[in-house]
Parts: C-alpha cells; structure tokens; sequence
C-alpha cells in the first residue's frame, strides 16, 4: 500500500481513547514478518513489533493510535479523511497518525537494518498514560526488550516542516497552598482572620517567580499561579481559607523537594497547607548523542532546514524513556491544528516526514 492511501486508512479507525477500533490486526498482518507482542491493562491494548535484522543497536519508533474527540462543525466526517488543496482533514491527522503512518510505512519499506527496528504503539497517550508506554517498556525491560534509543513521531514542528526537534521536555509540578484563616463578619474583621490580607503581600515573592536560571537545553523553571479562590462570593463574609493553585514546568535544575523548600521559605511565618504532585519528571538527550545528530542530519537532507533543538511544550510519551536510560527525540509534522475543529496536515509534510524516517533509519 503506498504512503498515503495508508494514512488514509489509518486515519479511518475510530481510534477514541482507549479504543484502537481493530488497527492492530490490521498492523500485525501489516508487518507480517515482525514479532508480536500484545498487551492489555485496564482496557489500554497495547502492542509492540520488533524485527532482529543483525547484531547492533536497537531502535524502536514509538506513538500512540488514540485520538481526542473530534468535537462539533466539522466541514466533514472527522473519521472520513478528506483530501482537499493538498492536505487531508481527519482527526489525529497531526496528533498523531501522520508520525505513525511515516514511521510504519518507513520500517515496511527497510530491506536491511544494523540492528533491531521495533514499533511501540499505545492506545491511551491521550488518556491518564498510565497503562500504556509507562507499562510497556516495563514488560519489554522484564523481556530484555528495551530499545538503545527512540524516536517519538509527535507533532512537534511549528512553522515549516523540519524547525524544530524536541530532544527533551520539562516535568511538570502542580500546587495547592491553602491559606487557613477565621470566617467572620465583614463588619467585624477584627474578630476573624481574613487570609486574603494575609497573603495578599506575599504573592510578589512566589507569582511568576524564577526557581532557577535555566542552562543550555531548559528555560528557568516559573511558578506559574493558575488559579486564587475562596469565600462564598458575598460581600458581607470574610473567607475561612484561600487556596491558591499553580503549575511548574520544571528544568533537571528544580525538583519537587527544591520547589517546596521554597514556599516554606516564603510562607514559613503564616497558616497554610501545601499539597505538591509531579505528574512528569524532565528529561533532556544529549545533542552530541549519535541519535540527534543523525535527525538533525537527516531532517536537513530532506527539508534542506537546520532545526532547532527544543525541550518546550507540554508532556508525551518519550518521559517514559528516559527513567530507562534511552535517548530519545521527538519528531513529527507541523502542529498548529492539533485538537482543533478540522485538523489537517499536508500531503508533502506526511511524505517528507516518511523520507526523513527512512533516512534515519539508513544512518543509525
């Protein structure tokens, strides 16, 4: 099947969240010659392919099948690809069956390989992500399965097709400090303890604050406040407490621990609780690492486009790699529709995409 009739059918399975709508079988007769290995955890189905072609590293692209929901006026059916002035209309065309299609289509088309190639594919990235990549590469580790090194085929270019690789992301700590005061009579303050007065002049020292300078591969990581709320929203009753929530994107140069040493630091003289969870941890690989320089290499080749080296952005699945210890990039098509209403990407994206793939695979 050539490249873009396969990412049309790809595109065709209704692939909700955790639902992979029988995409696998059609993978696994696909890729025939590969090895198999499935798994299914709380209804997430996973599966991971992998072909030995002779002694030498192993590379594994890894992506997720699951899409979104598609939402509300569409100019089409989002589960019937639409071809229109060069692109194609479906959800997950961005997010992430372009990637996917490339990566699949590049490993069928690959002859001979130094090494072992592998997929990795999950069905819940979308999802909470917890019985997914995070569960299978410990199935594969308990297997003496896990890759040298990975590339992940997210949407990660901005502008131009081939400007930007992510070769690591921030982690991410979310906050909720609640400020505990005395409920009282607007008449009567003074026979309460209003914790707005409290922390009033104290948010200076922690909103928007640098928790450190940042180096070569991360901005500084900032206390970003996402919410302030308390009271009963009249105007006659003081609040009992305020809770104040925030989020840090988190450089390798702030941790959990650093972050709450800091608002003990800021707050230590007043009332308060401090609730912190880290729901990703930050990752950077190398740029002087073989796998960079073979996608930077491989994107300028095809694109004719030096791209920059990024960690921004949210989350994705490549956290998942690195408490392995594998390098791994992100690479993929141009962004700027992802999630949206009428999600599209182009027909010469998907297929620069799949040369530069190809390409990659040919080098390393």
């Amino acid at each position: 099947m050539e490249l873009i009739p396969l990412f049309k059918k790809i595109l065709s399975y209704k692939t909700l969240t955790p639902d992979e709508d029988g995409f696998y079988d059609f993978l696994k007769s696909y890729l025939s010659d590969f090895i198999i290995i499935e798994n299914e955890k709380n209804s997430v189905k996973n599966i991971f392919l992998y072909k030995k072609y002779s002694e030498g590293p192993h590379l594994c692209f890894a992506g997720h099948i699951d899409v979104v929901p598609a939402g509300d006026n569409w100019k089409t059916d989002p589960f019937i690809p639409h071809e229109e002035d060069g692109y194609i209309y479906a959800r997950g065309a961005q997010d992430m069956k372009s990637g996917l299609t490339c990566f699949i289509k590049a490993i069928k088309d690959t002859k001979t390989f130094n090494g072992t190639l592998s997929l990795l594919i999950t069905s819940d990235e979308e999802g909470p992500g917890i019985d997914g990549t995070q569960y299978m590469l410990k199935v594969l580790k308990e297997k003496n399965l896990l890759p040298d090194m990975g590339v992940v085929a997210e949407p990660t270019c901005s502008k131009i097709l081939g400007d930007t690789v992510k070769i690591g992301r921030r982690g991410s700590i979310n906050g909720i400090i609640n400020i505990i005061g005395k409920q009282t009579h607007a008449a009567y303050p003074e026979k309460g303890i209003n914790p707005i007065n409290i922390i009033a002049p104290l948010l200076s020292s922690i909103a928007g604050v640098k928790l450190d300078d940042g180096d070569d591969s991360f901005d500084p990581s900032l206390l970003v406040i996402t919410d302030i709320r308390g009271g009963m929203e009249v105007t006659n009753v003081t609040p009992a407490n305020v809770k104040i929530m925030f989020n840090v994107r988190n450089s390798t140069k702030t941790s959990k621990e650093k972050l709450k040493t800091f608002i003990e630091s800021k707050l230590k003289d007043i009332n308060y609780t401090l609730e912190l969870t880290q729901g990703s941890f930050p990752f950077v690989t190398q740029k002087d690492s073989k796998l960079v320089k073979v996608v930077q290499n491989s994107i300028k080749e095809v694109t004719n486009i030096e791209p920059t080296l990024s960690t921004t952005g949210g989350t994705s699945d490549a956290r998942y790699f690195a408490p392995h210890n594998i390098p791994t990039v992100e690479f993929g098509v141009i962004n700027d529709t992802i999630h949206a209403i009428n999600e599209r990407t182009s027909i010469k994206e998907v297929n620069q995409v799949y040369e530069i793939f190809k390409d990659v695979i040919s080098k390393i």
